[in-house]
């Protein structure tokens, strides 16, 4: 299975997939966390690129294009195999990132980065999207109050993120492989909904 954590800053990705892979390697499964961009060492050199600077460092297409970059070396050298080795992936962001982010949130045409998903990727796509959903104020708060510096996103105004948020929406409305997890509960009752979530794929 290939799995997939997305949401808006703040979200609680990081902690939702630790707790989640703790849980499947104690059913017996084994299980690889990665992350976007990044998860290999040519995409982590992407990332630094990516998520560091100014807002407008990059324009939206270049944006696109270092995202794709990576994802592509991601999917061939880390997340394919570990698919074809019988792991379990479970991946901080990945494609529906992309579709909320550059194009619901900077205005990209939806279909040219679903082309260039799959080109970049040879067509792969999660077999389940676990959406962390909360409110933009919220998750700008809970972003704000981790430590180090913001990155680029986090420093795009309110009305961004909350385009953001109306994009995973739309996404889910539109695919059932999307299942929506309020966020906004503590921890380990978010993690419940992520296991009953997961369960029906064992």
């Amino acid at each position: 299975m290939f799995i997939a954590f997305e949401g808006g800053e703040g979200a609680g990705k990081s902690t939702q997939i630790a707790l989640a892979a703790d849980w499947l390697a104690g059913l017996g499964r084994r299980v690889l966390r990665t992350r976007e961009p990044g998860g290999t060492p040519g995409a982590e050199a992407v990332r630094g690129l990516f998520v560091t600077g100014e807002p407008d460092r990059w324009t939206p297409e270049a944006d696109a294009l270092l995202i794709a970059a990576a994802r592509a070396d991601h999917v061939a050298r880390l997340i394919r195999p570990a698919l074809a080795a019988g792991d379990w992936v479970l991946c901080d962001r990945f494609v529906h990132s992309t579709l909320a982010y550059q194009g619901h949130g900077r205005g990209l045409d939806l279909a040219a980065l679903k082309s260039l998903h799959r080109f970049a990727t040879g067509d792969l796509w999660p077999d389940l999207v676990i959406w962390l959903d909360l409110p933009v104020d919220v998750g700008l708060a809970r972003a704000g109050s981790r430590r180090g510096s913001p990155d680029r996103f986090e420093g795009l105004d309110r009305a961004f993120h909350a385009r953001v948020r109306a994009g995973f929406a739309a996404l889910a409305a539109a695919d059932p492989r999307i299942l929506r997890i309020d966020a906004e509960p503590p921890p380990d009752e978010v993690a419940a909904a992520v296991r009953a979530a997961i369960v029906p794929r064992l």
